[in-house]
């Protein structure tokens, strides 16, 4: 649970570095804000003890977890946007142009789901590891 959230924060750090920079291409921001997404809803998944098969379906990861985070779906609707830029705009073919402000938005859906999380697990994570 840990090793998932600790992913989604790297990848948060780089979609920030990225929309900061001059990176024109920024599509690559959207990548790991849904990826930051992604990976968060799974550390809470994991701590909840629900199995996820392979996916990057914000929206199947939402619905996963509102049985156990009654509401969930509804707070973090927007982030749902995210689930296309998993696979849709890494490969070559009809790309749509991510802007530098769209690219914002993205990262700003993936910190409040980073932010959603970290605080339902706040309390996990800050007991550390079991001792023996």
């Amino acid at each position: 649970m840990r090793q998932w959230l600790g992913k989604a924060g790297e990848d948060f750090q780089t979609a920030e570095l990225i929309v900061a920079g001059d990176l024109p291409a920024y599509w690559t921001a959207s990548f790991h804000a849904q990826q930051t997404a992604e990976k968060a809803l799974k550390a809470l998944l994991t701590y909840h003890q629900i199995d996820f098969m392979k996916t990057h379906s914000i929206g199947e990861l939402l619905q996963l977890a509102e049985p156990v985070v009654s509401g969930i779906s509804s707070e973090l609707d927007a982030a749902r946007e995210l689930t296309r830029y998993a696979v849709h705009d890494r490969y070559p073919g009809p790309e749509s142009e991510v802007t530098r402000a769209a690219a914002r938005e993205h990262v700003a859906a993936a910190r409040t789901v980073l932010d959603f999380v970290s605080v339902r697990l706040r309390a996990y994570l800050d007991a550390g590891s079991p001792s023996s």
